[in-house]
């Protein structure tokens, strides 16, 4: 099956192009969310590539009561829609139950649904009757072929805009690993593919209280997944990891960003011009 491309605000999911959904975990204030989607803009366009800004305004599956989950909804959409009005800039953002659909949609262009709802099948009718793209990541305890269900529901009502994206699956107690086999199987589907880097590098509950992570190993996981053709990296990035409210042990430091994009860039034009040369020996 081939896959249904779309744009969002020029930034293209199943086109040429590979794009990129990029932003801290958590709106945490006004400020920082202006700062941090001004700089990843200006690297996304030094670079050449889309990009869609990506915070959410609750955490819902903390680790600990005493987690930091953000500002709540109306102040984290407020924030979300400033950042789109003034940087430019399409947004995604998390609902974790139906009655936030509605609102979310009213800024948000991609509608998320977190891994541990992807089977919700309510929350799945609800995004999906919206008029919003939705994003589903697939489940830590979901195969990739059970994910066929999830675009099921969406397209049963009404979506058509609808993305994938592989997170990493459990591996014992506080780890995960990404079978890279998912990647062809969930796009076989027809739907564009993500793969969510940083995620897949938590460490869940590594900390007790908190969730731990591999940081050090965000290129190498983004290269092999760019090279099995995915349409679109995840990563949250931040200014200050290590003072982030909100899985900062995962998450890519800005000031490794625009290195590792112009690196993710090549690698998919690489891999296009190996696929296309393969097509047109095919049809010689």
């Amino acid at each position: 099956m081939s896959v249904t491309s779309f744009e969002i605000s020029k930034v293209g999911f199943g086109s040429p192009d590979i794009s990129f959904i990029l932003g801290p975990c958590v709106v945490e204030s006004r400020d920082h969310a202006m700062f941090m989607a001004q700089e990843i803009g200006d690297i996304c366009r030094s670079v050449g590539v889309g990009f869609v800004y990506k915070s959410s305004f609750d955490k819902a599956n903390r680790s600990s009561i005493e987690s930091f989950r953000g500002q709540g909804i109306e102040f984290g959409l407020d924030v979300l829609r400033q950042v789109k009005e003034e940087i430019n800039v399409p947004i995604i953002t998390d609902v974790h139950e139906p009655w936030q659909v509605e609102k979310t949609a009213e800024v948000a262009d991609i509608l998320q649904i977190p891994a541990f709802l992807c089977r919700q099948t309510d929350l799945l009718v609800e995004a999906a009757r919206s008029g919003r793209a939705v994003n589903v990541k697939k489940g830590q305890f979901l195969a990739p072929w059970d994910a066929k269900n999830i675009v099921d529901k969406l397209r049963s009502a009404g979506c058509d805009k609808i993305l994938l994206t592989e997170r990493g699956a459990s591996f014992g107690y506080n780890n995960l690993v990404v079978d890279l086999r998912s990647f062809p199987i969930m796009r076989s589907f027809g739907v564009p593919v993500v793969f969510d880097v940083t995620h897949s590098l938590q460490l869940p509950g590594g900390l007790g209280k908190a969730t731990d992570g591999q940081a050090e190993y965000i290129e190498h996981f983004a290269r092999a997944g760019v090279a099995c053709g995915v349409d679109a990296v995840f990563m949250e990035v931040h200014d200050d990891p290590a003072k982030a409210p909100s899985d900062g042990p995962n998450q890519l430091p800005l000031a490794r960003l625009e290195k590792l994009l112009i690196k993710l860039k090549q690698i998919h034009e690489l891999i296009n011009e190996d696929q296309n040369a393969e097509t047109h020996k095919g049809a010689a």
